[in-house]
């Protein structure tokens, strides 16, 4: 998702909230703990998460409250 030379920043989350059209609600687990609205790049099987999952996620660097999910993690 790199936007005119800028790289995205890549951080664990945790699911809070499923919302419609396949976004969700996420955690932060970095130093600063927040939240940001993410949707689910790709795969389906990324459209069946529930709050609790482990995932990680790719946020914009120009709004790092929006992001896209990459891949859950165990």
């Amino acid at each position: 998702m790199p936007s005119h030379g800028q790289e995205a920043l890549t951080v664990n989350a945790r699911v809070v909230e499923a919302l419609p059209n396949s976004l969700f609600k996420v955690e932060l687990l970095a130093q600063q703990r927040g939240q940001a609205t993410v949707h689910a790049a790709g795969s389906a099987a990324l459209v069946r998460l529930l709050p609790g999952d482990q995932v990680v996620v790719e946020l914009m660097p120009y709004d790092p409250t929006r992001g896209r999910i990459v891949r859950r993690t165990e």
